[in-house]
């Protein structure tokens, strides 16, 4: 079974993080929502989720995935820690896959992981990369990286995190299900 780990910290955007671990789940990918602290944590809409367990927990575990769901004030606290750019740096090392959404594929930007690729984000959000080839598409893949514009393309997005990890068919199996 493949494995993905979902970063969330205060402040990060709800609908993007619930959307990939609904999506990713019902592909039977095993899912770890991680919360950066312990305890439950308000999304940057005022929505409360209780994570699975927290970043220090999970930090030495393998998972073949690590997902940053968007939105502020989240994204920056993300950016912040350096458990989270270490693990980024880590998994890229390992030739993991690593996705980002929204505002965050800053987080990657800022662990290094995206200079010189092309990536996604919402508006405005990788402006201080200029190294990044930022592209205008909803979802852009290059390589073992993956980004997205954010919370209007958390469904496309999340679908194709579940073709990496399960498969063309499974994705397939999964959209149908969506009734999209």
């Amino acid at each position: 079974m493949k494995t993905a780990l979902v970063l969330f910290a205060e402040g990060s955007e709800e609908l993007e993080a619930v959307t990939i671990v609904n999506i990713l789940r019902r592909a039977a990918v095993s899912v770890t929502l991680a919360g950066l602290t312990a305890g439950a944590l308000r999304g940057s809409r005022g929505v409360t989720l209780m994570p699975d367990t927290t970043l220090d927990a999970v930090l030495h575990d393998s998972y073949d995935m690590t997902i940053l769901p968007g939105g502020q004030p989240g994204t920056r606290h993300l950016k912040a820690d350096d458990r989270v750019l270490k693990l980024l740096q880590r998994m890229a090392a390992e030739g993991k896959y690593l996705a980002a959404i929204c505002a965050a594929p800053s987080v990657l930007a800022a662990a290094g992981l995206l200079n010189g690729k092309r990536a996604t984000c919402f508006p405005t959000c990788l402006d201080d990369y200029p190294e990044v080839h930022l592209q205008s598409a909803a979802v852009v893949e290059e390589g073992n990286v993956i980004t997205s514009r954010g919370p209007g393309t958390a469904m496309d997005f999340a679908l194709l995190l579940v073709e990496r990890l399960a498969g063309e068919a499974r994705r397939h199996e999964v959209e149908a299900g969506l009734v999209r």
